[in-house]
């Protein structure tokens, strides 16, 4: 049942914390002026990125930093953020987090940046957070659903963007158990944390029998024969995917071959049809009921006004690429970061938009609101399941609201339906 339920923001919760805004931008702003902020002048913000744009993750995660340079830009021409345009600066990792310290301290001492913004993956990210401590910088939407992210008191200045794996997966585990309660279900996860959490939302809500085979692979090896040997044996009815895109890919088209046929559900990092489908090549049919879950507007719903707004920018803005999840996710990133800068005003210090990013101002295009307080530095807080139907993939079923903690129930997410504001571009305060 495709869906055409309106998408759903900011919990009561959260617009109630919107009273606290005023208090702590009287407290907050930081004692330094404008000009004593890193990267930050009269006319200019500078901030800076780490991104896959070669190396094994470059697939689809390469479009991700155009998307948010091209929403910037849209800003840029219109005025930018108080009279400043965003400089962004994105620099090349390859995934490997030994060039990942070095393009970010580079970004930092060098470049000057005012903030890291989005900067992509767990091993790579990991390796930069106590630098990025040391020297206060604002450290925003780490692309990564790892948990790591959110230690407010640890790493302060460092905030999540996404639903984090454990919450995906604990979506994914209520409609198993909801829909599927009678089939066998295994598990399928990259050898890191990001399979640990994924597989830790699954157990917590169906129980450690309730994940009956459970098989890792490492990204240096390419053959996951082994591994989808052993789902098949097991009887495996349903497979939860913790994988990047190019591994989805690679199971489902060696299962293909091995002649397995399981129920897929993969975690929002492994499931943006375009991608899959353009690595599976002829194969692509294979994707046929691929079940997922995902907290951004679908990049194929022309009914929703951000992605009216977001293909227009694409257009403009991006070259009019090919317009999938991975644009709709970097514009996401650049709609959020814009909100940040406006909601911090033009006084512009990097205390003031850390106090920003708790206050709990942000909302944007998520299917729920981000969980961002003083204590939760977790980016969004539910997901909706998707399923692949042709060359469509539409949502399905209500949107859930949780976090990643055991005791936390799966519940029906009952925010309000936005739309976006004039222009596209959020008001300045």
């Amino acid at each position: 049942m495709p869906s055409s339920l309106p998408r759903l923001r900011r919990s009561v919760t959260a617009i109630a914390s919107l009273g606290l805004i005023g208090t702590l931008a009287a407290c907050g702003g930081g004692s330094d002026s404008a000009a004593s902020a890193p990267g930050v002048t009269d006319t200019s913000i500078v901030v800076g990125t780490h991104q896959p744009l070669t190396g094994p993750a470059a697939a689809g995660y390469s479009t991700i930093s155009p998307a948010t340079k091209a929403y910037f830009d849209y800003v840029n021409d219109n005025g930018g953020v108080h009279g400043r345009t965003i400089k962004y600066l994105v620099e090349d990792d390859g995934y490997n987090p030994a060039n990942t310290q070095t393009v970010v301290r580079e970004l930092v001492l060098k470049d000057k940046v005012f903030a890291i913004v989005n900067g992509l993956g767990t091993p790579t990210h990991t390796g930069v957070l106590d630098f990025l401590k040391t020297n206060k910088v604002p450290d925003l939407f780490v692309a990564s659903g790892s948990r790591s992210w959110n230690q407010a008191e640890k790493y302060p200045t460092t905030f999540g963007f996404q639903a984090d794996y454990t919450t995906e997966t604990k979506v994914q585990a209520t409609y198993i158990k909801e829909n599927l309660a009678d089939k066998k279900v295994c598990f399928l996860g990259q050898d890191d944390d990001f399979g640990q959490d994924a597989l830790l939302g699954l157990t917590q809500v169906l129980g450690e029998d309730g994940v009956a085979e459970r098989q890792k692979y490492v990204t240096s090896n390419t053959n996951v024969a082994p591994q989808i040997g052993k789902l098949k044996a097991a009887g495996c009815e349903v497979v939860s995917l913790a994988t990047v895109p190019g591994f989805t890919a690679l199971a489902i088209g060696t299962a293909a071959r091995l002649k397995f046929q399981p129920q897929w559900i993969s975690t929002s990092v492994g499931a943006d049809y375009a991608t899959l489908s353009a690595a599976l090549g002829e194969a692509a049919p294979l994707l046929e009921g691929f079940l997922s879950t995902n907290y951004l507007p679908s990049a194929f719903d022309d009914s929703d006004p951000w992605i009216t707004l977001f293909k227009k920018i694409n257009k403009d803005y991006n070259g009019d690429k090919p317009f999938t999840g991975n644009t709709v996710y970097g514009m996401t990133v650049g709609y959020l970061f814009v909100q940040a800068l406006q909601e911090t005003g033009k006084d512009l210090t990097r205390e003031g938009l850390v106090e920003t990013m708790e206050s709990g101002a942000l909302d944007g295009p998520g299917l729920t609101s981000p969980r961002y307080s003083k204590d939760d530095h977790a980016g969004y807080g539910g997901a909706q399941m998707a399923k692949v139907t042709g060359d469509s993939q539409a949502y399905f079923g209500p949107v859930y609201a949780t976090d990643d903690q055991e005791g936390t129930e799966v519940a029906v997410f009952d925010g309000e339906a936005t739309t976006p504001p004039a222009k596209g571009i959020p008001a300045a305060k």
